[in-house]
Protein backbone atom coordinates (compact mmCIF):
# COMPACT_ATOMS: atom_id res chain seq x y z
CA UNK A 1 0.00 0.00 0.00
CA UNK A 2 2.71 2.30 0.96
CA UNK A 3 4.77 1.65 -2.23
CA UNK A 4 1.76 2.35 -4.47
CA UNK A 5 0.80 5.34 -2.80
CA UNK A 6 4.39 6.25 -3.65
CA UNK A 7 4.26 5.37 -7.28
CA UNK A 8 0.59 6.98 -7.39
CA UNK A 9 2.35 10.33 -5.75
CA UNK A 10 5.45 9.96 -8.32
CA UNK A 11 2.59 9.67 -11.46
CA UNK A 12 0.42 12.07 -10.38
CA UNK A 13 2.67 14.88 -8.98
CA UNK A 14 5.79 13.96 -10.27
CA UNK A 15 6.95 14.34 -6.62
CA UNK A 16 9.50 11.57 -5.77
CA UNK A 17 9.48 10.15 -2.68
CA UNK A 18 12.03 8.21 -0.43
CA UNK A 19 10.71 6.73 2.17
CA UNK A 20 13.72 5.97 3.64
CA UNK A 21 14.99 9.70 4.19
CA UNK A 22 11.13 10.90 6.36
CA UNK A 23 11.74 12.10 9.55
CA UNK A 24 10.41 10.40 11.96
CA UNK A 25 9.60 13.11 14.39
CA UNK A 26 7.55 15.10 11.90
CA UNK A 27 5.49 17.57 14.13
CA UNK A 28 3.13 18.28 11.08
CA UNK A 29 2.41 14.73 11.06
CA UNK A 30 1.96 14.41 14.80
CA UNK A 31 -0.33 17.33 14.81
CA UNK A 32 -2.52 15.30 12.59
CA UNK A 33 -2.81 12.68 14.95
CA UNK A 34 -3.53 15.16 17.67
CA UNK A 35 -6.54 16.16 15.70
CA UNK A 36 -7.68 12.93 15.63
CA UNK A 37 -6.74 12.84 11.94
CA UNK A 38 -6.22 9.22 11.44
CA UNK A 39 -8.68 7.83 8.79
CA UNK A 40 -6.87 5.17 6.54
CA UNK A 41 -3.75 5.31 9.51
CA UNK A 42 -3.40 1.43 10.98
CA UNK A 43 -4.26 0.85 14.06
CA UNK A 44 -5.77 4.87 14.50
CA UNK A 45 -8.75 5.25 12.70
CA UNK A 46 -11.49 3.68 14.41
CA UNK A 47 -13.36 6.89 16.80
CA UNK A 48 -11.89 5.16 19.64
CA UNK A 49 -8.75 5.88 18.60
CA UNK A 50 -9.63 8.56 17.12
CA UNK A 51 -10.75 10.09 20.04
CA UNK A 52 -7.94 8.99 22.08
CA UNK A 53 -5.39 10.55 19.67
CA UNK A 54 -6.96 14.35 20.44
CA UNK A 55 -6.24 13.76 24.17
CA UNK A 56 -2.98 11.33 24.00
CA UNK A 57 -0.60 14.67 22.96
CA UNK A 58 1.52 12.53 20.60
CA UNK A 59 5.19 13.91 20.07
CA UNK A 60 7.41 11.27 19.33
CA UNK A 61 6.94 8.16 17.95
CA UNK A 62 7.25 6.40 21.49
CA UNK A 63 4.06 7.71 22.47
CA UNK A 64 2.43 5.93 19.44
CA UNK A 65 3.54 3.03 20.45
CA UNK A 66 2.09 3.72 23.94
CA UNK A 67 -0.99 4.48 22.29
CA UNK A 68 -1.62 1.55 20.87
CA UNK A 69 -0.74 -0.34 23.60
CA UNK A 70 -2.80 1.07 25.97
CA UNK A 71 -6.13 0.88 23.65
CA UNK A 72 -6.33 -3.22 24.66
CA UNK A 73 -8.88 -4.43 26.49
CA UNK A 74 -6.35 -4.65 29.98
CA UNK A 75 -4.61 -1.84 29.96
CA UNK A 76 -7.10 0.77 28.77
CA UNK A 77 -8.45 1.24 32.24
CA UNK A 78 -4.95 2.79 32.82
CA UNK A 79 -5.53 5.32 29.83
CA UNK A 80 -6.52 8.31 31.94
CA UNK A 81 -3.51 8.06 34.19
CA UNK A 82 -1.43 7.64 31.75
CA UNK A 83 -2.12 11.03 30.08
CA UNK A 84 -2.19 12.76 33.63
CA UNK A 85 1.00 11.55 34.27
CA UNK A 86 2.08 12.60 30.50
CA UNK A 87 0.96 16.06 30.95
CA UNK A 88 2.00 16.36 34.96
CA UNK A 89 -1.31 16.61 36.40
CA UNK A 90 -0.88 13.10 38.07
CA UNK A 91 2.67 12.06 40.38
CA UNK A 92 4.30 9.32 38.39
CA UNK A 93 4.86 6.25 41.14
CA UNK A 94 6.59 3.02 41.98
CA UNK A 95 5.61 0.08 43.75
CA UNK A 96 9.16 -0.50 44.65
CA UNK A 97 12.38 1.77 43.69
CA UNK A 98 13.67 -1.63 41.18
CA UNK A 99 11.00 -0.88 38.89
CA UNK A 100 11.27 3.07 38.29
CA UNK A 101 13.82 1.78 35.59
CA UNK A 102 11.62 -0.74 33.69
CA UNK A 103 8.68 1.44 33.56
CA UNK A 104 10.04 4.99 33.42
CA UNK A 105 9.27 5.64 29.98
CA UNK A 106 5.70 4.58 31.14
CA UNK A 107 4.88 6.83 33.92
CA UNK A 108 4.71 4.09 36.10
CA UNK A 109 2.47 1.89 34.28
CA UNK A 110 3.41 -1.77 32.87
CA UNK A 111 1.96 -1.04 29.60
CA UNK A 112 4.01 -3.57 27.74
CA UNK A 113 4.56 -7.48 28.17
CA UNK A 114 8.56 -6.87 28.13
CA UNK A 115 8.17 -5.03 31.07
CA UNK A 116 6.13 -7.03 32.87
CA UNK A 117 8.72 -9.97 32.46
CA UNK A 118 11.41 -7.46 33.30
CA UNK A 119 9.22 -6.66 36.53
CA UNK A 120 8.93 -10.06 37.99
CA UNK A 121 12.82 -10.90 36.73
CA UNK A 122 13.39 -7.85 39.30
CA UNK A 123 11.04 -7.90 42.36
CA UNK A 124 10.96 -11.81 42.31
CA UNK A 125 13.43 -13.64 41.41
CA UNK A 126 12.32 -14.80 38.25
CA UNK A 127 14.49 -16.49 35.41
CA UNK A 128 13.77 -15.14 31.74
CA UNK A 129 12.34 -18.76 31.48
CA UNK A 130 9.95 -18.03 34.58
CA UNK A 131 9.08 -15.00 33.16
CA UNK A 132 7.74 -16.44 29.55
CA UNK A 133 5.71 -18.91 31.52
CA UNK A 134 3.73 -16.26 33.20
CA UNK A 135 3.59 -13.92 29.92
CA UNK A 136 2.13 -16.89 27.84
CA UNK A 137 -0.18 -17.85 30.60
CA UNK A 138 -1.58 -13.59 30.59
CA UNK A 139 -1.41 -14.39 26.79
CA UNK A 140 -3.51 -17.29 26.56
CA UNK A 141 -5.58 -15.90 29.38
CA UNK A 142 -4.77 -19.53 31.84
CA UNK A 143 -6.00 -18.89 35.02
CA UNK A 144 -4.19 -22.20 36.55
CA UNK A 145 -0.91 -21.41 35.40
CA UNK A 146 -1.56 -17.43 36.62
CA UNK A 147 -2.57 -19.05 40.15
CA UNK A 148 0.84 -20.37 40.23
CA UNK A 149 2.96 -18.34 38.63
CA UNK A 150 0.72 -15.39 41.45
CA UNK A 151 2.03 -17.54 44.29
CA UNK A 152 5.65 -18.10 43.06
CA UNK A 153 5.19 -14.30 42.55
CA UNK A 154 4.58 -13.68 45.92
CA UNK A 155 7.19 -15.57 47.20
CA UNK A 156 10.10 -14.67 44.95
CA UNK A 157 8.94 -11.22 46.39
CA UNK A 158 8.81 -11.83 50.07
CA UNK A 159 12.30 -13.50 49.19
CA UNK A 160 13.86 -10.62 47.93
CA UNK A 161 12.16 -8.00 50.98
CA UNK A 162 9.37 -6.97 49.17
CA UNK A 163 6.24 -6.79 51.70
CA UNK A 164 3.23 -9.40 50.69
CA UNK A 165 1.28 -6.23 50.22
CA UNK A 166 3.42 -4.43 47.23
CA UNK A 167 4.32 -7.91 46.20
CA UNK A 168 -0.14 -8.57 46.20
CA UNK A 169 -0.87 -4.74 44.75
CA UNK A 170 2.47 -5.12 41.68
CA UNK A 171 0.03 -8.93 41.06
CA UNK A 172 -2.97 -7.09 40.68
CA UNK A 173 -2.00 -4.97 38.26
CA UNK A 174 -0.25 -7.59 36.07
CA UNK A 175 -3.33 -9.20 36.17
CA UNK A 176 -5.20 -6.33 35.20
CA UNK A 177 -2.57 -6.45 32.48
CA UNK A 178 -3.86 -9.96 31.48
Amino acid sequence: VIQDTIDNIELNRNIKIDVDSLPINDKAAYELLNKGNTIGVFQLESQGMQSLCRRFGVEQLEDIIALIALYRPGPMQFIDTYIKRKIGEEKVEYDTPEMGEIIKETYGIMIYQEQIMQVVQVVAGFSLAQADIMRRAIGKKKEDVLREQGKKFTEGCIENGVSGEVAASIWDKILTFA
